[in-house]
């Protein structure tokens, strides 16, 4: 064996044998430590340089076993950043490398050359499963994931309708019911609806426990005070001075997010509406913006952290083979009180 050196790519198993020494004292020797013998370290260096040994320059193999892909399309929404933490939580208690990515822009990523050349990419990098993040116009991806058998699940999906479509939220529709109660309780009868999109299932949902609230209350739906905007403090806004223009302007709004409420509360310091004393305003979701308005806002908080969590345990699952006892996941939401309520005429 000392007199003739292995075949092939020259490893530190065959510098060991050849010096008589273990793997470990080879790297160590290597390395420059130390903490090897004079005799030693010579006999190592002799087999390196009889061998034609060279170290590797390819890196270190991977030490867990595929990674996760959040994709998102908006990386400013405090909603996002709570999901995410979650995920990147999720991802790091079970061993996971998560890779952030923002999804090809819209149309292109709704073109089903586009999408599969995007989960090729993924499957590329090693990625064994995909959350979407409240992310809209999925359907060409989600159909291309399908074909590569990529796990994909979606937290509060954005245009999705398939029932087969894994998704994680929150109990919406009793959110918006419970937000709309909170105002009728305290005497509002003129209750306003500024929601996200229409293409928002989330919104839908909170919309129609709104409505619920206010049927059972006997309050007809009045449609001049139903809006669906985008997501934004900035559509809140706009709305709001809208709303307070009216001849007849709402004592509440219950709104889709925060953001949007945050925007109401905008329009009304600038009208001069005093709130709670003139209108009251409920937001959604319990991101950290409730407590940074003056006064703080009353929300209905989603457990948006737990979201993604869920999001990730049920991707690995699929990715393993497991499917889930249900195909949409809502966890509980409940109403925070504070400031930004108060009775009717108040």
């Amino acid at each position: 064996m000392a007199g003739r050196a292995p075949r092939g790519r020259i490893t530190l198993d065959d510098v060991a044998a050849r010096a008589g020494v273990s793997k470990g004292t080879v790297s160590k020797t290597l390395n420059g430590r130390s903490d090897v013998a004079e005799d030693t370290r010579r006999r190592v260096q002799e087999a390196v340089a009889a061998l034609g040994y060279r170290p590797s320059t390819e890196p270190p193999a991977p030490t867990r076993s595929g990674s996760l892909a959040a994709v998102l399309d908006n990386l400013e929404s405090p909603y996002i950043s709570h999901v995410l933490q979650g995920v990147l939580a999720a991802a790091d208690a079970a061993g996971t490398d998560l890779l952030v990515r923002v999804a090809p822009e819209r149309p292109a990523r709704e073109t089903p050359d586009v999408a599969r050349a995007w989960v090729r990419d993924q499957v590329a990098a090693g990625v064994v499963g995909v959350v979407g993040l409240t992310l809209g116009g999925a359907h060409a991806l989600l159909a291309a994931a399908a074909e590569a058998d990529l796990p994909f699940v979606m937290v509060d999906p954005v245009g999705v309708r398939d029932d087969s479509v894994v998704s994680i939220g929150a109990t919406n529709w009793e959110g918006g019911r419970t937000a709309t109660a909170h105002l009728l309780g305290l005497g509002h009868r003129r209750i306003a609806w500024v929601g996200g999109p229409a293409a928002s299932a989330a919104s839908r949902e909170r919309f129609h426990g709104y409505a619920a609230a206010l049927d059972q209350a006997g309050v007809e739906v009045d449609r001049s005070l139903v809006h669906e905007v985008p997501f934004t403090v900035d559509a809140g806004y706009r709305c709001g001075l809208e709303l307070l223009a009216a001849a007849q302007p709402p004592t509440g709004v219950v709104c889709g997010d925060d953001e949007i409420a945050v925007g109401v509360l905008a329009a009304a310091r600038e009208r001069g509406v005093p709130v709670p004393a003139r209108l009251s305003v409920v937001g959604f979701d319990d991101t950290p913006q409730a407590t940074w308005t003056t006064p703080q806002l009353t929300t209905v908080h989603q457990p948006l952290t737990g979201m993604g969590r869920m999001a990730v345990e049920t991707v690995l699952a699929l990715a393993a083979g497991t499917q889930p006892a249900s195909r949409q996941v809502q966890l509980v939401t409940t109403l925070v009180e504070r400031g930004s309520t108060g009775p009717a005429g108040g």
